[in-house]
């Protein structure tokens, strides 16, 4: 009898103990099914967040030529100037970090075009064969495209570079405008500096090219000058891809904040002085 009282309450005790270990294995897994789905909801929240732009982050591609001083130019293993300084400023209007592609001037409408970059900034000049291509942002600068000549040169303005030779950067605005120029034979380079080295050589008779770089050329280059009557005047605005309208308006709003807050004029005077 003891000894079947005994069993009894070990029966009891076994039964006891196997519903004590069902109810924890369950506890376990409800715990782990409300991890799972706390993770999910947070995953959400991220990408609700990141949809409706209140979540900052991503990476914002320039693509640029970065021969074209003072606008972008080579700095060490940097590329700085104008407009690689308003391409971060508009990055960080955005919550985003910019990165700097260089390539040829006539590659960066093909790379915007194509989604390879985000935006083109190149003191590029809104044109209407460019614009067939890529939408342009408001203008942040104007321009005009200059004639440099040897200090002794008989060329003093724009109607004596009938039948002359001339150099040009390839794809540039001053290369459209120079084959308007009557008789005149173009000698394209990939770079602006080239033309201006072979003007010096007196393989060309002149060089249009834009205004800043014009005087940074010749500011380094002994023997030429930059005639006083320019040959076009134009505006520099930033290309976008014609699928992509809401960075166009996100840039358009980051420009007009940077020239309420006068940080685009900041910019500029950086590169560029007053008395210049």
């Amino acid at each position: 009898m003891k000894k079947k009282l005994i069993s009894l309450v070990l029966i009891a005790a076994c039964v006891f103990s196997m519903a004590a270990c069902g109810s924890d294995n369950g506890t376990t897994g409800e715990s782990g099914d409300t991890a799972g789905q706390t993770s999910d909801a947070g995953e959400s929240d991220a990408e609700d967040a990141s949809e409706d732009g209140s979540s900052e982050g991503g990476t914002l591609i320039m693509a640029t030529n970065a021969e074209f001083p003072p606008y972008e130019y080579h700095d060490g293993g940097e590329i700085v100037g104008i407009d690689a300084d308003i391409a971060q400023a508009i990055a960080e209007e955005l919550g985003m970090t910019l990165e700097i592609e260089d390539m040829a001037f006539d590659s960066i409408i093909t790379a915007v075009s194509s989604g390879k970059a985000d935006m083109g900034l190149a003191g590029m000049t809104v044109d209407p064969d460019r614009q067939k291509n890529v939408n342009f942002s408001d203008t942040y600068a104007t321009a005009a495209q200059v004639i440099i000549v040897k200090e002794d040169s008989a060329i003093v303005g724009p109607d004596d570079l009938v039948g002359k030779k001339i150099g040009v950067q390839l794809g540039t605005t001053g290369d459209i405008y120079a084959e308007d120029i009557e008789d005149a034979e173009l000698e394209r380079y990939n770079k602006g500096m080239e033309a201006v080295q072979a003007l010096q050589q007196g393989k060309i008779d002149a060089v249009v090219i834009d205004g800043e770089p014009a005087k940074v050329f010749v500011s380094e280059n002994e023997g030429l000058k930059v005639l006083d009557e320019p040959l076009t005047e134009e505006e520099y605005a930033i290309a976008i891809a014609k699928d992509n309208d809401e960075l166009l308006e996100k840039v358009n709003t980051a420009l007009a904040t940077l020239k309420d807050s006068g940080k685009l004029d900041e910019i500029v005077a950086k590169y560029i002085s007053a008395d210049e």
